[in-house]
């Protein structure tokens, strides 16, 4: 286990340097923004991120998958039992859109299961860690050497205290669809009172986590490091992340990277 909180100190500080990156570009007037093949919008903050954390978390040894990195067919990456997988930038959209909902994720992968995960939100200075068998927290404006004890001593224990009786639906921001809306109406005949919260990116697990959520139905196309980092915080958090039509979990690094449908409860 100290091994892997030892992993963990250097993941938050990977994804608190590639924050500041981002800072820097969102400081400024140009994105450089283009399209990739799938037909999403990539920046310069995405690339520059990318690289401080590739570069930070080179002493470990371990192999990357990320984003905006070089994605090894799978007869490679069959072969690893533990790496990195990573989102450099997420929520590029809403990064685009200037709302401050972005995060950079980075997941600590071991035999196909998100074991630690850090969630950084640059703007708001929101840092979530989570680690399988301790625990998860969250703590604001985290100094640039945080570390994971750190974070259970000045952080807040994750789930807090529910403080509504409201059944919280947490939802994206920029890629809602029918279905979804379908599944939120189901919710409506079960409970009394549904509220709908749109959120960017990995926050909305995050909701779940720390209890601001019931739930994060995901009906549509995510990839593997989406979910990866906030995988592992919900699952320390007591939560998880299922598929519904098979009632597993979640698992990483198969074949097609894309994720199933998934709700986060």
């Amino acid at each position: 286990m100290e091994q892997i909180i030892q992993l963990t100190n250097r993941a938050i500080e990977a994804a608190i340097a590639g924050g500041k990156k981002i800072i820097e570009v969102y400081a400024s007037s140009d994105f450089n923004i283009q399209v990739k093949e799938d037909y999403t919008p990539v920046t310069i903050a995405d690339q520059l991120a990318h690289d401080e954390i590739l570069e930070r978390l080179k002493c470990t040894n371990l192999p990357v998958l990320s984003e905006e990195g070089i994605h090894l067919d799978y007869s490679e990456r069959k072969n690893w039992n533990n790496f990195w997988l990573v989102d450099p930038l997420d929520g590029t959209k809403e990064f685009i859109k200037r709302n401050d909902e972005f995060t950079v994720n980075i997941a600590l992968i071991q035999d196909n299961k998100s074991i630690a995960g850090v969630i950084y939100a640059p703007i708001t200075g929101e840092l979530y860690v989570g680690i399988q068998g301790i625990g998860a927290f969250k703590l604001f404006h985290p100094k640039e050497d945080c570390t994971f004890n750190v974070m259970q001593l000045s952080g807040i224990k994750l789930p807090e205290k529910k403080t509504t009786d409201e059944f919280v639906v947490a939802i994206s921001r920029s890629h809602m669809n029918r279905a979804t809306e379908t599944f939120i109406e189901t919710l409506r005949k079960e409970h009394s009172a549904v509220k709908v919260v749109n959120k960017g990116s990995s926050l909305k697990i995050c909701m779940v986590a720390e209890g601001t959520a019931d739930i994060y139905p995901k009906i549509g196309t995510t990839m593997e490091w989406d979910t990866a980092a906030g995988h592992a915080i919900v699952r320390a958090a007591g939560k998880n992340i299922i598929c519904p039509d098979t009632n597993a979990e979640l698992t990483y690094n198969k074949e097609d990277l894309r994720n199933p449908n998934f709700m986060v409860r």
